[in-house]
């Protein structure tokens, strides 16, 4: 697929390949696209010994390099391609948050009109209907001033440009409180017996949805919380980030590398769950707030603190265990000398979401005072070096004889720790 894509024909159109306006279905997509193919093309001819140039062939070392430095230039453009789509995306996807929101009003009339065959049409639904009207019009606003940060999912986005799984459940919390608020403004507004208003303001006092309120109080706390504790474990050197191209919806389940996380999982299902029943409730007793269980609020409580404890156990500081000279089948045992390549291993060499080419050929190992970039080793489909935990490095003729440090910079900018060899003549 990867070989037909990048051997198609150049007569695709004016658009085809390096177009980025992003307005035309041949824009950043298709260029990013072509990028990625071209890419893995290269990759897999460079992995089973194509390409190479008379020049380095007879060379390991050379070809070694000459490849690593091809990759890393295809791995940029790919990169560069990456971010131009996404910053696309993110500007269409404003009309596609309000189109969703008006959607949703519509979808909400349909029920409510179902609904009232044989039970009539009744204040609560003009009041209901009328909240959703408010609401939506309030989100499509907020889309149109954000619309190149993602229009209403703005507010959701981290500063990772991926989507935030604790923002996520503060925010629908906060649109149905408001929602719910609005529908019993509405009520008031069209009440005209002195009894039903009263009833309706006792229906905001806290006695009558304190379990609701709790969750609420709870679910942005988090989000405020898990946002210092992520900032300033990035800054500490405990956590590793990389930003993405564009935000997916799979980042509300996934950590950074796209792997399902049960902290994520729990935290959004069980919130949904909650926010679910709540609705129910509003449907039900339209003339106050929601009162959630607090069997029920517990469970949300519970499962918010698992997810911040997820928070903090994730992650960890990469860290360097040994270094062995690199022994190719038939060579001598030998201690380390200049030009040999030398094994690093260890455990975080690679941060989440950092396995593309264009972030692994970032990554960079201090020799004494001498930085050496890691090479890139195509295998079939991947990279044989560098990986998470085991990194293999040329021992540069600058590095002098003797006891040097050894310390690896990742992707993120994160250092581990100095290990000590000797170096010999």
């Amino acid at each position: 697929m990867a070989v037909q894509e990048a051997r198609q024909g150049a007569d695709a159109g004016a658009h085809a390949g390096g177009c980025t306006c992003g307005d035309c279905p041949h824009g950043a997509r298709e260029g990013h696209r072509r990028a990625v193919a071209e890419f893995l093309v290269k990759r897999d001819e460079f992995a089973a010994g194509q390409g190479l140039p008379a020049a380095v062939a007879h060379s390991a070392s050379a070809s070694r390099q000459w490849v690593s430095e091809e990759l890393t230039q295809s791995a940029e453009l790919v990169a560069e391609r990456g971010r131009v789509e996404g910053e696309a995306w993110l500007a269409r996807l404003w009309s596609r948050t309000a189109y969703t929101v008006w959607a949703g009003v519509v979808v909400l009339l349909l029920v409510q009109a179902l609904t009232a065959i044989g039970a009539g049409w009744t204040a609560a639904r003009t009041a209901g209907l009328l909240a959703a009207l408010v609401t939506a019009g309030a989100l499509t606003a907020a889309s149109w001033f954000h619309r190149a940060r993602g229009g209403a999912l703005a507010p959701v986005i981290g500063e990772d440009n991926r989507l935030s799984t604790s923002r996520a459940v503060a925010v629908a919390w906060v649109l149905f409180v408001a929602y719910a608020v609005l529908v019993l403004v509405g009520r008031l507004a069209a009440a005209s017996d002195p009894a039903e208003r009263d009833t309706l303001i006792s229906g905001l006092e806290l006695a009558r949805a304190a379990g609701a309120v709790t969750v609420l109080a709870v679910v942005c706390g988090i989000a405020v919380l898990v946002r210092r504790v992520v900032g300033l474990r990035v800054l500490g050197q405990r956590l590793q980030k990389v930003r993405a191209d564009r935000p997916r919806a799979a980042d509300l389940l996934t950590d950074d590398a796209g792997s399902g996380t049960f902290a994520d999982i729990q935290y959004v299902v069980i919130g949904a769950v909650a926010l679910l029943f709540a609705a129910v409730r509003l449907a039900r007793r339209p003339d106050q707030l929601p009162d959630l269980p607090w069997g029920l609020a517990v469970v949300v409580l519970i499962s918010a603190a698992t997810y911040l404890a997820g928070k903090y156990a994730e992650g960890g500081r990469p860290v360097i265990l040994s270094v062995v000279r690199a022994r190719e089948a038939g060579d001598l045992d030998a201690p380390i000398r200049t030009g040999d390549d030398i094994e690093i291993r260890g455990a975080g060499f690679v941060p989440p979401g950092a396995q593309g080419a264009e972030r692994l050929s970032r990554m960079t190992v201090r020799v004494g005072t001498v930085h050496v970039h890691v090479p890139l080793v195509p295998v079939t489909g991947g990279f044989s070096n560098p990986t998470d935990a085991v990194l293999t490095v040329p021992v540069p003729a600058d590095v002098e004889p003797g006891r040097v440090e050894v310390q690896v910079i990742t992707a993120a900018g994160v250092e581990t720790n100095r290990y000590a060899i000797d170096v010999t003549d």
